[in-house]
């Protein structure tokens, strides 16, 4: 099986889904990598501001990251390989990526409701 990893720019939490204003994109990413997790696939996401090891561990990372800078944010490693810069996959993408089935990464209603009052601090 794929393994995909996500390298995000400082966030206040390894989500980013707290605070007094969610990002939709945020809040969309986290729940279709809990649905593609629950499915077995290998998803890890790494924050800049409270994994800075695994950005500088990482050689093509850190290269991206010496010749972009961190408003290059979030690459996308599938692999090992970069395979998208500066945006989060789309649901189909993600299936395409990790050669999943259609459908797995849609995310529930049930899950977007729970996160509906996210945390005021992280």
């Amino acid at each position: 099986m794929k393994k995909m990893e996500i390298y995000e720019p400082a966030m206040c939490c390894t989500t980013g889904i707290c605070g007094v204003s969610v990002d939709p994109e945020l809040l969309r990413v986290a729940a279709v990598i809990d649905n593609l997790r629950k499915a077995g696939a290998k998803i890890k996401r790494y924050n800049l501001n409270s994994a800075p090891m695994k950005f500088i561990d990482n050689k093509k990372v850190n290269d991206y990251i010496q010749t972009k800078g961190a408003e290059g944010l979030p690459i996308v490693l599938v692999d090992g390989e970069i395979v998208l810069e500066q945006k989060y996959p789309s649901d189909e993408e993600f299936e395409d990526l990790l050669s999943l089935p259609r459908g797995l990464s849609k995310a529930s209603k049930e899950k977007e409701e729970v996160i509906e009052n996210p945390r005021t601090n992280c």
